[in-house]
């Protein structure tokens, strides 16, 4: 049987695929757990794996767990959400009710989980509403929904609007370098548009409490529970992400898109370009806006969430009791049948990606070795560019050597063809001395030849020469 319930509270033991990284579920859970907490309740938190949201909520003075053998009273109730963590809960307290909740259309982990201790499944929105209909078979009459919510103690409302749209946030974990982000950055660029950053893990800039920085900006990119959030604090809301653009929420559209959880069906409107955001961006109107968050925060209030939440509870558990269900053989026989059923329909995925395990392996190995020997041929490679320029650096060093020498030789060549020219030039400065000299002299003989002296000595000589031969 369920555990005892305490006179001031339920013990309520709530699952989720992880609370590590704060995103949707998690921090759904963190919200409504600490909701819990501060309403007198004993709320626990379950996850195979924690973080960041669990120390979150260990700071709160939630009790969070990881190995569900340590929980050793029994809760009242277990709130399910993602069928491995659920099915671990219902399995491990086979005599509590439990309540399974549907978070989303497309993710695997939210499967609806279908047992006999599960005796009532919720979604937060009309489009899970049809997953657990028609994928899981469950009667309308097991089904409600319990919109999304926000916590307005954290996010206040601002008290003004701009005329005109100055700053953008892109409030998203799959917010990056993908086309997407890019095309509703350079369509507020165009629109005039200041500002414009970008808030999620996907882009490294994850805040922890965004309730302080949601009224910094006009116009806010988002979807389900970030739109929420960013509409109650005040901004002008696009819902938008990698999977699409829902659009500009508006007065009119605000209701239906709620019912949605300003989710995935919302963004099947059309693609995220930059002319279809351009489009959305000049539907901005700041009264308009203002409407919007005022009836987000009468609409979308979690103390509402949280009350419709501890009657379902109550509810349940009074059915339970009403069953009078004792833990029979063939109430455990009927567990054991659906456990069955339920790890045979985790066996195709299972398989599939052992499988696929066993082929990534598979491929590691043989990129190992291709890098083994890509390895290999590197280093040799770099030996053989290291004997290269090793002989490369002793070809440079003869060749310098060699440089050295040249230049000597061409040195001493120069000097040798210096002095040579000298001496050319000493010898043509003596020729044309000898020259001027023998002119002088010849300039000397022809005035001696010339001379009266020279004249009367020579018909001396013929008269000498005459009476000789007489």
């Amino acid at each position: 049987m369920p555990g005892v319930q305490s006179s001031s509270g339920l013990r309520v033991l709530l699952t989720n695929n992880t609370l590590g990284t704060r995103a949707g579920s998690e921090m759904y859970v963190r919200d409504l757990a600490i909701a819990l907490m501060k309403r007198g309740h004993f709320p626990v938190a379950y996850s195979s794996v924690l973080g960041e949201v669990a120390h979150e909520l260990r700071q709160a003075t939630v009790p969070v767990i990881d190995d569900l053998t340590t929980l050793q009273e029994p809760p009242d109730i277990i709130h399910g959400q993602h069928h491995l963590d659920t099915m671990a809960a219902v399995l491990r307290f086979p005599t509590t009710p439990a309540i399974s909740v549907c978070h989303g259309w497309v993710p695997w982990e939210e499967l609806p989980s279908v047992f006999p201790t599960i005796m009532h499944h919720v979604a937060v929105d009309d489009l899970c509403r049809e997953r657990l209909l028609i994928t899981a078979g469950v009667t309308a009459a097991d089904v409600s929904v319990i919109y999304n919510f926000v916590d307005l103690e954290r996010f206040n409302l601002r008290t003004s609007w701009r005329d005109k749209p100055r700053s953008a946030l892109i409030f998203s974990n799959y917010a990056g370098s993908n086309p997407a982000t890019h095309a509703i950055k350079s369509a507020c660029i165009r629109a005039g548009i200041e500002r414009v950053d970008i808030v999620g893990s996907g882009s490294g800039n994850s805040v922890a409490k965004p309730e302080l920085i949601l009224g910094e900006y006009d116009l806010v990119f988002a979807k389900a529970r970030c739109a929420l959030e960013a509409m109650a604090s005040g901004a002008a809301v696009i819902v938008a992400d990698h999977s699409g653009l829902g659009g500009m929420v508006t007065s009119q559209n605000v209701g239906q898109m709620r019912r949605l959880n300003f989710g995935v069906r919302t963004m099947q409107a059309t693609a995220v370009t930059e002319e279809n955001v351009l489009r959305e961006l000049r539907r901005y109107d700041s009264q308009d806006a203002s409407r919007v968050s005022v009836w987000i925060r009468t609409q979308a209030d979690m103390s509402a969430a949280v009350t419709d939440w501890l009657s379902l509870y109550e509810d349940v558990i009074a059915r339970w009791r009403d069953a009078n269900h004792q833990g029979t053989a063939i109430e455990f026989q009927e567990q054991s049948i659906a456990a069955s059923r339920y790890l045979r329909s985790l066996a195709p995925v299972i398989k599939t990606r052992s499988d696929a395990e066993h082929r990534a392996h598979h491929a590691t190995q043989i990129q190992a070795e291709l890098s083994r020997q890509l390895a290999a041929r590197e280093a040799e490679s770099a030996a053989r560019i290291q004997e290269t320029a090793a002989a490369q650096g002793d070809l440079l060093q003869r060749m310098a050597a060699k440089e050295v020498e040249l230049a000597t030789r061409v040195q001493e060549a120069a000097d040798a063809q210096s002095s040579l020219l000298q001496r050319i030039a000493d010898k043509k400065r003596e020729v044309a001395a000898v020259r001027a000299e023998a002119s002088a002299l010849e300039a000397q003989l022809k005035a001696i030849l010339s001379s009266r002296a020279w004249q009367v000595a020579t018909k001396y000589g013929k008269m000498r020469a005459w009476f000789r031969k007489s």
